[in-house]
C-alpha cells in the first residue's frame, strides 16, 4: 500500500474543498485533493449551482443572515446551555461543547468571514453581480458569481494547480487514520488507478452530505426518502463517507440529520435542477385530486422550501401545479419555469385530469370550490398582493386568481434533495469536535459535511458556508504548521 506525505489532505472538490486547498497553498503547505469524480466532471454539486449568496452587497450580507440562522441552530435548547454560550468557549461544559445544535460563536464567525472571503475569491479571478434569479418574487438580495458554481470551482481549482496542488481523481476517501482517540494522522482512499493509497497529515473534510447515498437517507430521513431525488447529477457523488469516518472516530454530530434542503423539480426532466417556482400563480394538487396547502403564503424565496415539504409528503412524495393561461400575464414568467419539459395542456381540466392520471370529478370540484372562494382585489404578482381566498381550507393567502381561462396547464413537481442538514460540530476555525467536546487535533471540515442547518434552509448560503470554512480550514492548518 503506498504512502504519500502532505501537510494538507483535502476530501472533496467543490467549493468548500478547493477553498481550504488554495487557502493553504497560498501559506505554503503542499496540499493534495482526493476527488470521486473524473477531472472533467470534478466539483460536485458546486460544479452545477447557481451558487446564489445571501448578500446585500459586495461587501454586506443580509440584515437578517445571522439572525435567521441562529433562529435556526436547534430545537427546544435548554437555556443553561445557552447561557453558556454567551461566554468564551473555554468556559463552556463539556456539554455545551458537544452540543449538536449550532454554537452562536460559530454563526457569527461564519457572518464575519463573508465579506473578507469574497473579496479574496475576487483576488483569485471570480466575478460577482446581482443577475436575474428564478424567483420571481423575493425577500432577500442575491449575489451571483458570474458563470454560476462552475466559474469558482475552475477559478479555484487553477489557482490551486498553480500552487502546487497535487489532485488525485477517481479517489474516495475510506477511513480516518488516527493517533490514539484525539489525534488524525491522515486518510487511507481508493484510487482507480492506484487502488489503496495512504496520505498522512491533517485532512480537511469536504466530501457533502449524504444525498447520493441510499442507505444513510433511509436511515435518517426514513422510508419516505426513497421519492427524494438528488437536484443534479453532482450530487449521486455525495455519499456520506466524510460524515460517517469522523463519527466513526467520536466526533461529535451536528445538524437536523432527519432533515434535507427541499427544492421543487419537475420529476421528469434529467438536466440539473428542474426547479418549478411557478406554482403560487396557480393551485397545488395531490394523487386524489385534493389541495393540500397555501400556495402562496409569502414571497417565492422565502416560502418554496416549506411548500415543496408539503409536496413530499403527499401520496408517493407528488404533486402538480394547474394553471390557466393567465400565468403567460405575470412578467417573465419563464424565469420561474427551469425544467426542459413542456407544460402538460388540456382544453378542459377533465381533459388535462385524464393526461394526469387524476380523477377528472375530483379535480373539477377542487378547482370549482378554490375559484369560488377567490375574492377581488388589486392583483400585483410581482409583490405580496393579499389577494387570497375567503372560507377556504387550505387557504391561498395571495394572486389567488380564479382559474378559469383555458387551455390548462400542470406541472409535475416533487421534492429535489438539494442538500442534507446532518453533518459534523466545528468550532470558529473549521476544526471538528468530538463526543467529549475537544477538537480532534489534524481534523477539520467544511461545506455540506458540516451540520449547520436546523427546520428551514437560510437561503443562499450553503456555498458561502463552504467558502467560509473551507478558507478557516486551510488557514487553521497553516498556522498549525507555523506557516501565516
Amino acid at each position: 500500500m503506498a504512502e504519500l506525505s502532505f501537510d494538507l489532505v483535502v476530501l472533496g472538490c467543490g467549493v468548500a474543498g478547493l477553498s481550504a486547498a488554495v487557502a493553504g497553498a497560498q501559506r505554503g503547505l503542499r496540499v493534495a485533493v482526493l476527488e470521486r469524480a473524473t477531472r472533467e466532471e470534478r466539483g460536485g454539486q458546486s460544479r452545477f449551482t447557481e451558487a446564489y449568496l445571501r448578500m446585500k452587497s459586495h461587501s454586506e450580507v443580509t440584515d437578517d443572515f445571522d439572525t435567521f440562522l441562529a433562529e435556526h441552530s436547534g430545537y427546544y435548547q435548554d437555556p443553561d446551555f445557552v447561557a453558556e454560550t454567551l461566554a468564551e468557549r473555554s468556559q463552556w461544559s463539556a456539554q455545551t461543547r458537544a452540543l449538536g445544535s449550532v454554537d452562536s460563536s460559530v454563526i457569527s464567525t461564519f457572518a464575519e468571514q463573508v465579506p473578507g472571503t469574497i473579496e479574496w475569491l475576487k483576488d483569485n479571478g471570480v466575478k460577482f453581480d446581482f443577475l436575474p434569479t428564478q424567483f420571481l418574487t423575493s425577500t432577500q438580495p442575491r449575489l451571483l458569481p458570474v458563470g454560476g458554481g462552475e466559474a469558482i470551482v475552475e477559478a479555484l481549482a487553477s489557482k490551486a494547480e498553480s500552487l502546487g496542488a497535487e489532485f488525485f481523481y477517481e479517489t474516495s476517501g475510506r477511513q480516518l487514520l488516527t493517533e490514539g482517540f484525539t489525534r488524525v494522522s491522515g486518510i487511507r482512499a481508493l484510487s482507480r488507478e492506484h487502488g489503496d493509497l495512504v496520505f498522512r497529515g491533517a485532512v480537511v473534510l469536504a466530501s457533502g452530505g449524504f444525498e447520493g447515498n441510499s442507505e444513510m437517507l433511509s436511515r435518517y430521513l426514513g422510508p419516505r426518502s426513497v421519492f427524494l431525488r438528488p437536484v443534479c447529477k453532482g450530487a449521486y457523488y455525495n455519499r456520506g463517507e466524510g460524515i460517517q469516518m469522523a463519527l466513526d472516530v467520536g466526533a461529535a454530530p451536528s445538524g437536523e440529520y432527519g432533515s434535507y434542503h427541499a427544492e421543487p423539480v419537475d420529476p421528469r426532466s434529467g438536466i440539473s435542477e428542474p426547479s418549478v417556482f411557478v406554482f403560487p400563480y396557480g393551485i397545488l394538487v395531490n394523487k386524489q385530486g385534493l389541495r393540500f396547502t397555501d400556495e402562496a403564503p409569502g414571497t417565492v424565496d422565502a416560502w418554496y422550501e416549506r411548500v415543496t415539504r408539503q409536496i413530499y409528503q403527499q401520496e408517493e412524495g407528488i404533486a402538480w401545479v394547474i394553471l390557466d393561461q393567465k400565468v403567460k400575464e405575470v412578467p417573465n414568467y419563464r424565469l420561474a419555469i427551469r425544467t426542459d419539459q413542456p407544460a402538460i395542456e388540456g382544453a378542459t381540466l377533465a381533459e388535462l385530469a385524464a393526461k394526469l392520471g387524476l380523477s377528472a370529478t375530483a379535480l373539477q370540484a377542487t378547482v370549482t370550490g378554490y375559484n369560488a372562494a377567490c375574492r377581488p382585489g388589486t392583483y400585483q404578482p410581482l409583490q405580496l398582493d393579499g389577494v387570497a381566498t375567503e372560507g377556504l381550507l387550505p387557504p391561498k393567502s395571495n394572486w389567488a386568481l380564479p382559474l378559469d381561462t383555458g387551455p390548462y396547464l400542470a406541472y409535475p413537481i416533487i421534492s429535489a434533495n438539494v442538500f442534507t442538514f446532518g453533518g459534523l460540530k466545528v468550532d470558529e476555525h473549521a476544526q471538528v469536535i468530538n463526543c467529549d467536546g475537544n477538537p480532534i487535533a489534524n481534523l477539520y471540515a467544511s461545506g455540506e459535511t458540516v451540520g449547520l442547518y436546523f427546520g428551514n434552509y437560510a437561503g443562499g448560503t450553503s456555498v458561502l458556508k463552504g467558502l467560509v470554512f473551507g478558507r478557516l480550514a486551510g488557514e487553521a492548518v497553516a498556522r498549525q504548521r507555523g506557516l501565516q
